[in-house]
């Protein structure tokens, strides 16, 4: 594998993270599982520890450091612990950036604080019953009324949607005349109907609360509309990119962490007196993810570089994401497979590996969606003059 590329002060900060997953969040992880959510203090104490939003400026606790090398450290090593239900990226680097995009002055000295701090827990609400990759087909609704907006509607599947404080809400502020104008709202805990449903049971990542939210004429006072009136789809779109090489990212970590796993049980585990690494089968199956793994660490490590330099691509973020959680599902199969019955037994950590993986091919756009994404750019007139050699 070729080196990769991490400063000194990064490689340090990725042995302080591992220890801080050993010490505060590995020891945990099956409790929460079991209750379906992680605990508060496990915000509060990675705050403490400078481990959340890291790209916020100084004077709200951050680093002031926006290099996205510093997340992918925390996704990978989360991945690397089993600690995939700690989905603290979802705060700090899905959700958290919005308020530095788009949020005024006063908002981020209102919320950037405890957002560093893990005092303010972050969501985004933008899935509802009937609308997920199709985000024009929302029907949530903020209707201006003067000194304040009055939201209706229903989100579902919103991952941080039981511990969250402050929720993100994209509703239509122009329903009739202009279907496509949506707007980002601040929601805050407390809020007068503002409502939580229970948290939803899952097939993996059970420690991660998903839940359904309710908005009866909430009245969301002006200054918490996030950026410009109607803008919401743009600034949404803005942030795919970087959410789609999110997802990327923990795939293939999660995948590297699946084969690894792997490989260590079919070296110690026998079978017709030899062991199962000793299988041409096995070998074949084994170089063949190994070297797509590879590959494809290639091509996230220059995402990471060009999301840095401000020149990730919708569609370089689309190829990503849907590679890297497609082999994910490949890797953690196999690895079902080569593990035999005990590959389906709870307590080997590559059974929680398959259930956890599937949803990566679902949530930050489907699979399908990435394809429609990548397709689209096949036919544009900058694809047709790269590929024209004359």
């Amino acid at each position: 594998m070729f080196k990769r590329e991490f400063t000194e002060e990064q490689q340090m900060f990725r042995q302080a993270y591992r220890r801080f997953l050993e010490q505060e969040i590995q020891p945990h992880m099956e409790a929460w599982r079991e209750q379906g959510i992680v605990d508060r203090e496990a915000f509060t104490k990675a705050g403490a520890n400078g481990f959340l939003c890291t790209w916020a400026e100084e004077e709200f606790g951050g680093l002031g450091d926006p290099d996205f090398r510093f997340e992918q450290i925390m996704i990978e090593e989360a991945q690397y612990a089993l600690c995939g239900d700690w989905y603290a990226t979802l705060h700090s680097r899905l959700v958290g950036p919005y308020l530095k995009r788009f949020g005024t002055p006063e908002q981020q000295q209102k919320y950037l604080p405890g957002c560093v701090s893990g005092e303010c827990i972050l969501a985004i609400a933008m899935t509802e019953p009937d609308a997920g990759s199709d985000l024009a087909g929302m029907r949530a609704t903020a209707i201006d009324q003067g000194d304040h907006y009055l939201l209706n509607g229903s989100k579902t599947y919103i991952s941080n949607g039981i511990n969250a404080d402050l929720v993100i809400v994209a509703a239509k502020t122009e329903p009739q005349d202009n279907p496509r104008a949506i707007s980002l709202f601040l929601v805050e805990r407390g809020m007068q109907g503002f409502e939580r449903g229970a948290n939803l049971k899952k097939m993996g990542k059970k420690g991660q609360d998903t839940a359904e939210l309710f908005f009866s004429n909430v009245k969301v006072p002006k200054a918490n509309l996030l950026g410009a009136e109607g803008r919401g789809m743009h600034q949404l779109m803005e942030a795919l990119a970087e959410e789609r090489l999110i997802s990327a990212a923990e795939a293939l970590a999660a995948a590297q962490k699946a084969f690894d796993l792997t490989v260590e049980f079919v070296t110690e585990r026998k079978a017709f007196g030899k062991r199962i690494a000793d299988f041409q089968n096995t070998q074949f199956k084994l170089a063949d993810l190994r070297a797509e793994l590879d590959m494809q660490q290639v091509y996230i490590d220059q995402c990471v570089k060009a999301v840095n330099a401000g020149e990730l691509t919708a569609v370089d973020a689309a190829k990503a994401k849907y590679l890297t959680t497609e082999l994910l599902c490949r890797v953690a199969d196999e690895g079902v497979q080569l593990h035999g019955g005990a590959g389906y037994m709870d307590e080997y950590p590559i059974s929680r590996m398959y259930t956890d993986a599937r949803v990566t091919r679902i949530y930050a756009g489907t699979s399908e969606i990435m394809k429609l994404i990548i397709s689209r750019d096949i036919f544009t007139e900058d694809y047709q003059q790269f590929i024209d050699r004359d």
